[in-house]
């Protein structure tokens, strides 16, 4: 039996507020027909939602109350049927159909979402930036069309988001190919392998990375592939491998990234809930997503007043 406690406010009554004027918009997108290994990523959002009963809304480190950010779930766009080509098309429209403010985190679903969800902050992509935390550097070629293994191809070759607009960090050893390094070389693409965030630490990874592309965009979009983590965090991410992010490593990238005025959305990706170890890595998604929320309401001490 769960105990009801009002001095422990629970991150799943907050997030079913329904708040009026939101501050935060959240959105399922429960697709994983694009996925390259078999995959129920689309039970994802479903799964998380549920897993914010055991999570408080206080974010002790920073004594940042999650209850003063107005929110409002939009619930799931039914898009877990629909095809691999068809799916870019639909998120398109129902992404430009949602109101453009305020901040939005999109819960995937599979990777194959960022694509279209990037391609509809704007019409012309030249100002839009976009971070990615990811194992992989997600260039497969479209011979084949759109999955989860191409997203940022797709966005550079067919939605015109110039290669120097992006930033991979967390790039990881044996996850990736000689020829698609190239290829992110080539086409401006900057990249920050797991070694060189323990160099520089992730606070430093992510300012740097914050820095570059505010200079010339207008917008950054952040996405958050779980995957990058290490496979002993996330059992139930398919791509993921040993030697990996720490979760407390990637809470502090989407934190910071969450925090700063410039990013406009985010998503998290990848998490099979089918594959998971007693909710391990659902359980993460949700701390990763009230990391991101504690970070946005850091923005600014009006938040929610």
């Amino acid at each position: 039996m769960t105990v009801i406690d009002p001095l422990w406010p629970r991150a799943s009554t907050w997030l079913a507020r329904d708040d009026s004027d939101p501050d935060l918009i959240v959105v399922g997108v429960p697709n994983s027909r694009s996925s390259l290994a078999p995959s129920d990523a689309a039970l994802a959002p479903l799964e998380m939602r549920e897993r914010l009963n055991r999570f408080s809304t206080f974010h002790g480190e920073t004594a940042t109350d999650l209850d003063t950010v107005k929110i409002r779930d939009l619930g799931n766009w039914p898009v877990s049927e629909i095809e691999p080509v068809p799916l870019v098309g639909a998120v398109g429209r129902w992404a430009q159909e949602t109101p453009a403010e305020p901040f939005h985190i999109y819960l995937g679903g599979d990777n194959a979402i960022t694509r279209p969800l990037v391609a509809s902050r704007a019409d012309d992509l030249e100002r839009v930036g976009l971070i990615t935390f990811d194992a992989h550097h997600d260039v497969r070629t479209l011979d084949d069309g759109p999955s989860n293994g191409n997203p940022i191809r797709g966005l550079v070759e067919d939605e015109g988001l110039p290669g120097q607009n992006i930033v991979q960090i967390g790039i990881h050893s044996f996850a990736n190919s000689q020829p698609y390094r190239s290829y992110c070389d080539e086409n401006g693409i900057t990249t920050v392998t797991i070694g060189q965030v323990e160099e520089i630490g992730m606070a430093a990874a992510v300012d740097v990375a914050l820095n570059q592309l505010s200079a010339t965009c207008g917008q950054i979009y952040v996405d958050v592939d779980i995957d990058v983590l290490d496979f002993a965090f996330a059992p139930a991410c398919p791509g993921a491998r040993p030697g990996g992010l720490t979760v407390r490593q990637l809470a502090q990238g989407v934190y910071r990234c969450a925090a700063h005025d410039a990013v406009t959305a985010m998503d998290l990706v990848e998490v099979d809930p089918s594959a998971d170890r007693d909710h391990q890595t659902v359980d993460v998604m949700a701390h990763l997503f009230l990391s991101a929320v504690a970070g946005f309401a850091t923005r600014d001490q009006s938040v929610g007043s």
